[in-house]
C-alpha cells in the first residue's frame, strides 16, 4: 500500500484533471443512487453532463447539515443490508445525524487515516496509544484504529481519561505516538508531576492532536500548545476531520497546515454569497467526498471558517493545506460591535495557569443581542482574579464579558461530561 500517493506530488493541473474525472464519476453515481441528489438535480434543472470542471460545481446548490438532518434517509445510496457500521454526528436541530458505512467505505476510511498518519511521520512498526474512544458510534476512533492497522503500526487502545492508566500503559508498551485531545496532555503532565512520574524520559515522541486547535493562523504554537511544550518537549501534530467528510487533513513534519488528499475530497472555500474567496481570505470550507459508497456528499458546507494555503510544501506535496479553524460559522458572536469566535476566547483563558476549568456560554439577552458569560473555577482570590481576566479580555479582544466563578466540583461535571468525546468548553444557547 502506497502511503505517500503520487497524486499528492503531481502538478497542480494534473491534480485538477484527476479530480474532475472523479467528480464526473461521483455525479453519475449520485444521479443513479441518491434520492436526495436526484431530487436536487431535478428541481434545479441540472444536467450532470454540464458539470465538467471544478469551476462548474458552482452551478449546483450547496448542501447543509440541516439538509442531512431533515432528509437523513434520502442521502443513503445503498440498502441497509450493505451497511456494516453505523456512526452518528451532532445535528443542528437536536437529534444526531446517522451515517452508515459500507465495507468499501471502511476500507476508504482506513486508507485515509493511514496516509494521514504517514503524513505526520508514523511508520510501520511504531507503537501508537489511542487516548480516544472507539465506541459510542464515534467514527473517528474506529478510523484511527483501522488506519493504524492498515499501515502496520501497533495500537494500544486505552480510551480517554484516567492519567494513571495512561502512564502505566506508556511505560509498559512504550508508544512513540499518542492520539489525544491536546488539553488532556496537561492533565497527564499534572498527574505525572504530582506523583513523581518521569514523563520527560518516556518513549513518547509526538502526539496527533484531535478536537482542539494547537496552532495560531500563522502556524505558530497557540497558548495550549505552548503550555504543553513548556513542560513536555514532544512534537504536536494538528489534524482536522469530521464524520461527514470521512477524510482528514493532517500536518506533515513541516507543520504548515493539514494536507488535502485529492483522491478523497474536493474542497471549496466560500464567502457568505457562496462565491470562492480570494486566495488568502477566510471562508467556509465546503467539501465534496470522493469514493464514498453509502452517503457521498456534494458541495457540503461544513460550517467551519478556514483559510487555505496553496504554495507547495517542503515535504514534496503540492496539495492544498488547511490552516487552523478560525471558528464555526454558526458560532460567530457579535458582541458590542465586535465579531468574535470561541477559539479567540479560549486562547485568552488558556493564558491563565490558575484557571482549573472553564466554560464559555453564549446566549441572547432580552433585546436579542449576544451575551457572553465566562464560567470558571480557580483557587485564586476571586475578586482580584475576575478583574485580571476581564482586563485581559479588554486588552486582547476589546470586549469585557460577564464572568462567573463556579466551584470546581460543580463546573467540572459539566465540562468533563462522561458522555462527551471532548471537554465541553463552549455552549451556545442562542
Amino acid at each position: 500500500m502506497e502511503f505517500y500517493p503520487d497524486i499528492e506530488r503531481s502538478d497542480l493541473q494534473d491534480i485538477k484533471k484527476f479530480q474532475e474525472q472523479k467528480l464526473q464519476e461521483l455525479l453519475v453515481y449520485l444521479e443513479k443512487n441518491s434520492p436526495f441528489y436526484q431530487k436536487l438535480f431535478q428541481e434545479n434543472g441540472i444536467n450532470i453532463s454540464d458539470i465538467q470542471t471544478l469551476e462548474d460545481l458552482r452551478k449546483i446548490p450547496t448542501t447543509t447539515k440541516d439538509d442531512l438532518q431533515q432528509h437523513n434517509h434520502d442521502f443513503f445510496c445503498i440498502p441497509p443490508d450493505k451497511i456494516v457500521d453505523y456512526s452518528t454526528t451532532s445535528g443542528t436541530l437536536g437529534d444526531p445525524v446517522t451515517f452508515g458505512l459500507s465495507d468499501s467505505d471502511l476500507e476508504r476510511l482506513a486508507y485515509n487515516e493511514a496516509i494521514s498518519f504517514a503524513c505526520a511521520g508514523i511508520q510501520k512498526g511504531d507503537v501508537v496509544q489511542m487516548i480516544t474512544t472507539i465506541d459510542k458510534r464515534f467514527m473517528a476512533g474506529l478510523a484511527y484504529f483501522l488506519g493504524l492497522r492498515k499501515m502496520g503500526a501497533s495500537v494500544v487502545r486505552m480510551g480517554p481519561g484516567i492519567p494513571e492508566l495512561q502512564w502505566d500503559s506508556i511505560f509498559r508498551y512504550k508508544p512513540k505516538y499518542l492520539i489525544t485531545v491536546p488539553s488532556f496532555l496537561l492533565k497527564m503532565i499534572d498527574y505525572a508531576e504530582k506523583h513523581g512520574v518521569d514523563y520527560k524520559n518516556s518513549s513518547v515522541y509526538g502526539a496527533v492532536c484531535i478536537g482542539e486547535s494547537i496552532k495560531n493562523q500563522d502556524f505558530t504554537d497557540n497558548i495550549l500548545s505552548q503550555k504543553i511544550k513548556e513542560k513536555w518537549n514532544i512534537k504536536l501534530f494538528s489534524t482536522y476531520a469530521s464524520t461527514e467528510m470521512s477524510t482528514a487533513f493532517t500536518e506533515c513534519e513541516f507543520q504548515t497546515g493539514g494536507h488535502q488528499h485529492p483522491e478523497l475530497i474536493i474542497t471549496e472555500i466560500l464567502d457568505d454569497n457562496e462565491n470562492p474567496v480570494a486566495e488568502g481570505e477566510n471562508g467556509e470550507l465546503t467539501i465534496t467526498t470522493l469514493g464514498v459508497e453509502a452517503i457521498p456528499l456534494l458541495r457540503f458546507k461544513t460550517g467551519d471558517i478556514v483559510k487555505a494555503h496553496y504554495e507547495p510544501c517542503r515535504c514534496g506535496r503540492n496539495t492544498m493545506r488547511l490552516g487552523p479553524v478560525v471558528g464555526r460559522k454558526q458560532q460567530m458572536i457579535k458582541y458590542k460591535g465586535t465579531t468574535l469566535y470561541p477559539p479567540a476566547m479560549t486562547d485568552i483563558l488558556n493564558d491563565f495557569n490558575t484557571i482549573l476549568c472553564y466554560q464559555i456560554v453564549i446566549q441572547s439577552n432580552e433585546i436579542g443581542l449576544d451575551e457572553i458569560i465566562i464560567k470558571l473555577s480557580t483557587d485564586q482570590d476571586q475578586e482580584t482574579f475576575v478583574n485580571e481576566v476581564r482586563d485581559h479580555f479588554r486588552a486582547k479582544l476589546r470586549v469585557s464579558p460577564k464572568i462567573e466563578i463556579i466551584d470546581f466540583d460543580i463546573l467540572s461535571k459539566t465540562v468533563f461530561n462522561p458522555n462527551s468525546r471532548k471537554p465541553i468548553t463552549f455552549i451556545d444557547l442562542r
